[in-house]
């Protein structure tokens, strides 16, 4: 590894905060640049610092982890740090508002330290650091039930798809399905790198900082609908 992989630590219980500094000084390749107990505390610390990564909890007292990711992705110079959110349990309604902030993925708070260093380490790079498919079942989940985050009053309705061309469409629904870039390359005859180039210029266009966000975009529009299969042509 090149540089090191800066790393902000939000939790407001301080045994686990304590316990992910600890795990994360111990790796090579990462530094801790901050710890925050709460979201105004991690906003502060983050336009400070500048970190690469962000864990951030999402059930805090005052400013919760959805409002405190909105405003550090809001607030950041380019590149914007990558938000990973720490969660008891994935179906949550907290994390599917956190994701619609921007947030890159989300990881259990019970993960072993090798899959949490993992994460760290994909996200830091700039990969999914989860299967689309698991973020899929969350959005589908919400979808399903209309619901929208508590506390989400930092998200703004979903944007307008017209922007986009057919092939950019076809990208984001296959996203949206669960695909892998490879899986979404083999199905349309293209490159991994066409597809990642397609990706890129939609998330440009419709102001979306993560690939889980373009997911939820895609359910929110009716794009995609919950339950829908992978279909024959994407």
């Amino acid at each position: 590894m090149a540089a090191c992989i800066k790393v902000l630590v939000v939790d407001d219980q301080f045994l686990i905060r304590a316990g992910l500094v600890g795990l994360l000084r111990a790796a090579p390749g990462i530094e801790v640049v901050g710890e925050a107990g709460d979201g105004d505390e991690a906003v502060e610390l983050a336009a400070r610092t500048r970190p690469d990564v962000v864990l951030m909890d999402i059930r805090m007292p005052g400013m919760n982890g959805i409002t405190a990711t909105a405003q550090i992705l809001r607030q950041a110079a380019e590149p914007a740090p990558r938000v990973l959110v720490l969660t008891t349990f994935d179906l949550d309604e907290y994390v599917y508002g956190a994701l619609r902030a921007g947030a890159s993925g989300f990881l259990l708070k019970d993960s072993g330290p090798e899959r949490l260093l993992a994460a760290v380490a994909a996200v830091g790079s700039g990969d999914a650091l989860f299967a689309p498919s698991v973020t899929r079942r969350l959005v589908e989940a919400f979808a399903r039930q209309g619901a929208a985050a508590p506390d989400d009053e930092a998200c703004e309705p979903p944007p307008d798809l017209r922007a986009l061309t057919l092939r950019e469409v076809e990208v984001l629904k296959l996203i949206a399905r669960g695909l892998t870039n490879a899986d979404i390359a083999e199905r349309l005859y293209i490159s991994e790198a066409t597809v990642k180039t397609h990706l890129n210029r939609t998330m440009s266009k419709l102001g979306l900082d993560s690939r889980a966000q373009a997911v939820v975009v895609a359910y929110e529009t009716g794009l995609v609908t919950p339950g829908a299969a992978g279909g024959s042509r994407g």
